[in-house]
């Protein structure tokens, strides 16, 4: 049995018809790689669409502010890589006039593109023999191959990484890649795949030693941390608010928030005096506080939980250098504080 011309067939019968699949231009392949990193297609797909719409060619990228790119990006998550989108962007509109590079080794140079990103550009629009490894990929491989080396590991990365290479083919490796990734999205899914219908299933090494729910072996992620999280929604007479850009790096850079106190444990209406003198707020000024959400909203991101209530604080003294609150949904936020927005909005009416 011929593990590629299995695949590759498949695939030809079975491919989604996904616009990026629809050109060989690295400017249209680049975006799609970047935005379906930890992201599913359907998900992704809307978000592809529009900045090709927005952003039809590299340069309409650069030129764009990363407040706008930022903001088009608001919901996708992950949000360093809409900044490092915007950074590569211009580094290749005014550095390399616009042309990408057309080999992996230039290309894994540039900022936010990683090995695999690399590789599915080289392999896809330049024709290079470059092996693809992603979730999909490492799935497909370890459970057909009975492979039980945890796929985050060194010893595992080496091994899937020596054995994809000898995989890829010659001719057309780019098709190839992308059969072997849609396999795994589309047929060798995480949970419960239908082997019956498998076109590998015959020497598959994981459904002869009844080992398919057991592969890939992932080693355990760092304890989840749990932070507590208080935005105070400041609302002065004449209707405005107040914002505040996340500047420092980590989580959600760039990205605009209300005034936020951390705590260390969840806290009550009772302490609501400690947001107050966190935030250098005048008592005087404060006509009330009280709670938008008296239960924790809870938004999960990789490592950390966000257990998170928003505090309505309404006061005496119109805010310096307010804004508006019909113009909040001009800046760009994390889905957590657009969520509220909307909903703030909705009760506000």
């Amino acid at each position: 049995m011929n593990f590629q011309k299995i695949l590759i067939n498949w695939y030809s019968i079975h491919k989604r018809d996904l616009p990026w699949r629809q050109t060989n231009d690295p400017y249209y392949i680049w975006l799609s790689e970047i935005m379906l990193q930890q992201t599913q297609v359907k998900q992704g797909l809307p978000y592809y669409e529009r900045f090709v719409n927005l952003y039809p060619t590299i340069f309409d990228l650069a030129n764009a502010k990363e407040e706008e790119v930022l903001k088009n990006w608001q919901g996708l998550g992950y949000y360093s890589r809409a900044r490092n989108l915007h950074f590569t962007a211009k580094y290749v509109a005014n550095e390399l006039g616009g042309v990408f590079p057309d080999n992996y080794k230039q290309l894994v140079s540039l900022k936010g593109i990683g090995d695999y990103t690399a590789s599915a550009i080289a392999s896809i629009a330049f024709n290079e023999v470059k092996a693809v490894l992603d979730g999909n990929v490492f799935r497909v491989l370890s459970r057909y191959f009975g492979i039980s080396e945890p796929i985050n590991s060194t010893i595992g990365q080496s091994r899937f990484k020596e054995l994809s290479q000898s995989l890829v083919v010659n001719h057309n490796p780019g098709n190839y890649n992308q059969a072997l990734m849609e396999f795994g999205a589309l047929q060798c899914k995480p949970t419960n795949p239908d082997c019956s219908i498998c076109p590998l299933a015959r020497s598959c090494k994981a459904l002869k030693e009844n080992a398919v729910s057991q592969l890939p072996i992932k080693l355990k992620k760092n304890k989840v941390q749990k932070k507590y999280f208080n935005y105070l929604v400041v609302l002065d007479p004449v209707g405005n608010t107040s914002l505040e850009k996340r500047t420092s790096k980590g989580i959600w850079q760039n990205l605009y928030q209300f005034p936020l106190v951390e705590t260390p444990h969840a806290i009550d209406i009772n302490d609501y005096q400690i947001l107050l003198e966190k935030r250098s707020f005048v008592a005087s000024t404060v006509v009330d506080i009280h709670l938008f959400n008296e239960k924790d909203i809870v938004h999960k991101l990789s490592h950390r939980h966000l257990y998170t209530k928003f505090w309505i604080v309404t006061l005496n003294d119109q805010i310096m250098n307010g804004i508006p609150l019909n113009e909040l949904d001009k800046y760009p936020v994390p889905v957590l504080i657009a969520n509220f927005i909307n909903e703030f909005k909705t009760k506000s009416l």
